[in-house]
């Protein structure tokens, strides 16, 4: 661990840089003399989160471009890398960190919903490492001194199954295995270069409206939607809403875990103990714990909500 390590002069890429913890680690970058490439799909918030940082930067003498990108898209992504490399060259931090939430009962989502949170929370980050680790590892042939960290925002839903939100627990499932399996990967080539996976749970951000910037080709003009779906945006933002944890911490796990070389990080560690019994769940070969064993009045409250006549 290297709790003095600098970051200064460094590039940071950072995707879902407008809000949450995408514009918290933009700060943070900011603040350590990063050159700072934010993105994000909303070009409103990326620009009002552009001043800021770039005001924050040019007091340590960084350099902070924006670019409104679509994660999901090959082509925009690829645009990207491309500029980040003739602007700056290889980035020592990439954040794949764009996301979007749905929830419901798993076989109510529409085919446009899978293909929206698919779209955004797996082939986001697909894009991200298969076009910026390569880069990376370039860099490190060519300089021994380079060290390059990728970061992918997964959650605590991509280590359990939660019930009313299958879209969003298969998409970052998803991130959590890629992630793992790019940790492994890069210890094969090289000492340069690491992988982190982030799994936080309820924290504030702008996850629980990230509807108002799905694609219009991606909306299902006709549908409305069901009492599932709209059960599990209420829990979903009240959850949320309450949480004590800021995005602002979980920033500074971030950076911290890229000092230490941390690979897992954890934005609530008591949450863990669900994720050891899902574990034994698996090898004991039991059926999957009630999720609300430890708040039965919860559990009973959805179950009567889900099937009221």
């Amino acid at each position: 661990m290297n709790p003095q390590k600098s970051f200064k002069g460094q590039t940071a890429v950072l995707t879902g840089a407008a809000s949450g913890f995408g514009l918290e680690c933009a700060r943070i970058a900011a603040r350590e003399g990063m050159n700072v490439v934010m993105v994000d799909v909303q070009a409103d918030a990326l620009n009002a989160a552009w001043a800021e940082v770039e005001a924050l930067a040019a007091l340590h003498y960084g350099r902070v471009i924006a670019r409104v990108v679509d994660v999901s898209k090959a082509d925009q992504m690829q645009a990207l890398a491309d500029a980040v490399q003739q602007t700056f060259g290889a980035p020592s931090l990439v954040f794949n960190n764009a996301g979007v939430g749905s929830g419901g009962l798993v076989w109510e989502n529409t085919v446009k919903d899978w293909e929206w949170v698919l779209g955004v929370n797996v082939w986001g980050v697909i894009h991200g490492v298969r076009l910026f680790t390569p880069m990376m590892l370039a860099a490190a042939a060519a300089d021994p001194g380079f060290e390059g960290h990728i970061v992918n925002t997964a959650s605590m839903a991509g280590l359990l199954s939660p019930p009313n939100m299958g879209v969003y627990n298969v998409s970052k499932h998803a991130v959590v295995t890629l992630s793992e399996t790019l940790h492994q990967d890069l210890a094969l080539v090289t000492e340069q270069v690491h992988a982190h996976v982030l799994c936080p749970f309820f924290v504030p951000t702008g996850i629980s409206a990230s509807q108002r910037n799905r694609p219009t080709g991606l909306l299902d003009a006709d549908a409305q939607p069901t009492r599932s779906q709209l059960i599990g945006k209420a829990m979903s933002e009240k959850a949320v809403g309450s949480g004590k944890v800021s995005a602002a911490d979980v920033a500074l796990k971030v950076f911290a875990a890229l000092r230490s070389q941390q690979f897992y990080i954890f934005s609530h560690p008591k949450a863990l103990a669900s994720v050891q019994t899902r574990m034994e769940d698996v090898v004991m070969g039991r059926n999957p714990t009630d999720p609300f064993a430890d708040k039965p009045e919860v559990g009973a409250q959805l179950r009567a909500a889900l099937r009221a006549v």
